[in-house]
């Protein structure tokens, strides 16, 4: 069979949150549009959930997300990997020769997980948590009589690796070369408590070093040497490694074509628009600005893929819309707390040049006389010029990410301490502190002290 030549309005490279989010909200827009999507994968996944799925919470189907999230408004989804791209010609090959022109290009090929090419970091039983493929050989692994695993980076991924290891009877050790977990979401006075309770759990937590070097036999890791003298041995047949340290854009197709790129990846504006013309880019491959400080700023989320898309799919359908920038409100589950994070740490908006003022707020997650009230931590990050709130930290045993979310709408908005000061808030026993207190409104007084003492 020839190859064959295929034309289509709309041609979308990529099939993860951002290529979802862009077909559907650009068929409903404008549904007549003619929409093509190549998508290298047999499934799109919800990679959150993978750690969940390795600790047999749910039958691991369960992260595949469905074909006809797409399929179902019309686009045509084709199950192939992009081989050559000309991105000012518009026109793509795939990996089985066809090829597709376009009026319009949409890049959303997403990110890489980083392995550091450190000595050894080849061998067969050391992975990465993103790809089904991922997926299936470490549960392969873990059924097959695992009895140790090696976690190398300590924020939201591998503490979540860690956890669903050590759920399935494995001895874990989660390794950073930072000093504390979660360098990028919290500051050290938050973490302090959460390095407590992951050593209660059974993990050998590693801080302030890092991997040197990966010695292996037959192929196969043996030995883990780390920049502390330490070692740790593994049994080469059953046993494993995985890094969680970082992402980084997959590009490799578009460079050397003008295509304005950074170490974050693709450059784009607010409309979501490249340096060429008709060619639209959005999540993980691209870099962008923060909301708060307007320069540029990590974001590789989910959460930041979707209103990207969204926007480049409104900019298309002809709408006058533009993104504002990452705020990054992540969450993530640190054994039985629930832990969250939303625009700067301390740590970062000083590096950023800013001065900060901090305020801490502290109650019981339900009213302090139910069973079991637990413990509320929330750290407000504000900028000592204007009051602004940049930033915020939260820590509960219960749900941590509606707490954020509400500090993640005042940074949006601009507020200040005094605004957030006055937060309107419900009460009720078995959902929140007495109605004397909120936790975000004491952390705001707080920083108010602060400032005028």
């Amino acid at each position: 069979m020839a190859d064959r030549k295929i034309k289509t309005e709309v041609l979308v490279i990529g099939g993860g949150p951002a290529g979802i989010t862009f077909c559907r909200t650009l068929k409903k827009l404008k549904p007549k549009t003619t929409i093509t999507m190549l998508r290298p994968e047999k499934h799109s996944m919800v990679y959150c959930a993978i750690p969940y799925a390795l600790e047999g919470l749910f039958d691991p189907s369960k992260v595949f997300k469905r074909n006809e999230l797409v399929t179902d408004v019309g686009v045509d989804l084709i199950q192939r990997a992009a081989s050559k791209v000309d991105l000012k010609a518009k026109s793509v090959v795939d990996d089985a020769g066809d090829v597709y022109t376009a009026d319009i290009l949409f890049l959303a090929t997403g990110a890489n997980n980083i392995v550091p090419p450190i000595p050894g970091s080849d061998a067969m039983n050391v992975y990465t948590v993103k790809t089904q493929r991922d997926m299936e050989a470490l549960r392969e692994k873990i059924d097959n009589g695992a009895k140790r695993a090696i976690v190398v980076g300590a924020g939201a991924i591998g503490i979540e690796q860690a956890q669903a290891y050590r759920s399935r009877g494995m001895d874990v050790c989660l390794i950073d070369m930072a000093s504390r977990v979660l360098p990028a979401m919290a500051d050290e006075d938050m973490t302090t408590p959460l390095h407590e309770t992951i050593r209660q759990q059974g993990i050998k937590l590693i801080l302030s070093s890092k991997v040197e070097r990966i010695k292996k036999t037959d192929k196969q890791a043996e030995q883990v040497v780390l920049s502390n003298g330490e070692t740790i041995n593994l049994n080469p047949t059953r046993d494993f490694i995985c890094f969680a340290v970082g992402m980084e854009p997959e590009v490799r197709l578009f460079q050397g074509q003008g295509l304005e790129m950074d170490q974050e990846g693709i450059v784009v504006d607010s409309r979501m628009r490249t340096n060429i013309p008709d060619v639209y880019a959005a999540g993980d491959c691209c870099g962008y600005i923060s909301g708060i400080d307007k320069k540029p700023i990590g974001g590789k989320l989910a959460t930041n893929a979707v209103p990207m898309a969204k926007t480049a799919a409104c900019v298309v359908a002809g709408e006058n819309m533009e993104y504002a920038g990452f705020f990054n409100g992540a969450a993530t589950c640190v054994c039985n707390l629930r832990v969250a994070s939303t625009g700067f740490t301390d740590e970062t908006a000083q590096q950023r040049g800013i001065k900060t003022v901090l305020g801490r707020g502290e109650t019981t997650t339900v009213f302090p006389m139910m069973p079991d009230p637990g413990s509320l931590q929330v750290k407000i990050v504000a900028d000592a010029d204007d009051s602004r709130i940049i930033g915020g930290q939260v820590i509960n045993v219960l749900s941590a990410a509606d707490k954020i979310d509400i500090i993640t709408l005042a940074i949006q908005q601009r507020l200040t301490l005094q605004d957030l000061s006055k937060l309107s808030y419900s009460a009720q026993p078995w959902q929140s502190y007495m109605p004397a207190r909120s936790a975000i409104v004491q952390a705001c007084e707080n920083a108010l002290n602060s400032l005028e003492s």
